[in-house]
């Protein structure tokens, strides 16, 4: 083909072409990489959301595991000593389809339960004779340091979705799941609440404020004048948490102390946000 069909050809060309094009000077590292693609983005040639996703992708090789796991606290977890009935109230409540297991009278993991194994008990009149060891799987168990794209492949590779954190000492810290990961690339949605990272607490006025769940117990006292009880859980959203004895719904309610707890954000395995309102007076020390 000559330079001058080439030039009028009329063959629509595609947007991986269109990226091949802009790369004739090769990219040597990943920043270099990502001027190229953000050019690309701003001529048009990618758009906005593939750029983020493209993005998402290689900043997973850079995170951890304990930047993205579910905390300890806020994991709901079941015994190996439940009744089926316990089981399945747990279940329907939760609406998880894994949850850890616990050794009897114990806080070690033995494995994971996935909600499916339990059909075929649903129906039974007669449990007497269950035994949640029976049907548990294994457990997979990961560093907290390991890397996400690393865990990703790992994932893949052993058709797993849940993996239970260990910190250095070999106690269990957390679990990470492969939606977790995956949403490290396809990136969150952020909402009218979002509160800046490098803070815990944003005032709204001087009654309301806007609270991580990730909060620390010991500073949410600090600043508000409560006294909270952390021997249990260690986040204000684990205290919620215990309280409700279920992941609740957005704008779910609850009364713990003189605080009004409303959830803001949550999804099936997590609260994220909170608004705290004082039903006396009490306000922190922190400003916005």
């Amino acid at each position: 083909m000559s330079e001058e069909q080439a030039s009028i050809d009329p063959r629509p060309r595609s947007w991986i072409d269109k990226i091949a094009q802009i790369f004739s000077d090769e990219p040597t590292d990943t920043k270099s990489l990502l001027e190229l693609l953000r050019n690309a983005e701003q001529d048009n040639v990618l758009d906005t959301d593939a750029l983020s996703i493209i993005e998402g992708a290689l900043q997973v090789s850079k995170m951890q595991v304990r930047e993205i796991m579910i905390p300890r606290p806020q994991v709901i977890t079941v015994s190996a000593q439940d009744s089926l009935d316990e089981v399945l109230d747990k279940v329907i409540t939760v609406s998880h389809s894994r949850f850890p297991v616990l050794a009897e009278n114990s806080d070690s993991i033995i494995g994971i339960l996935l909600a499916k194994d339990l059909l075929r008990f649903a129906a039974r009149k007669n449990s007497g004779n269950f035994d949640l060891k029976d049907i548990v799987r294994p457990a997979t168990f990961v560093p907290e340091s390991k890397r996400l794209n690393v865990l990703l492949n790992e994932f893949r590779e052993n058709r797993n979705h849940m993996a239970v954190v260990i910190d250095e000492y070999g106690s269990p810290c957390g679990v990470v799941t492969i939606e977790d990961v995956l949403e490290q690339i396809v990136g969150e949605i952020d909402d009218e609440y979002d509160v800046d990272d490098e803070s815990y607490i944003k005032r709204v006025d001087a009654k309301t404020f806007i609270v991580k769940a990730l909060t620390p117990i010991a500073d949410f006292n600090e600043q508000f004048g409560s006294d909270f009880n952390d021997h249990e859980v260690d986040t204000i959203g684990g205290l919620v948490l215990q309280h409700l004895n279920h992941i609740p719904e957005r704008d779910e309610k609850a009364e713990i102390g003189n605080f009004e707890f409303t959830v803001l954000n949550a999804d099936s395995r997590q609260i994220r946000l909170l608004k705290v309102q004082a039903l006396v007076a009490s306000q922190p020390e922190t400003e916005n």
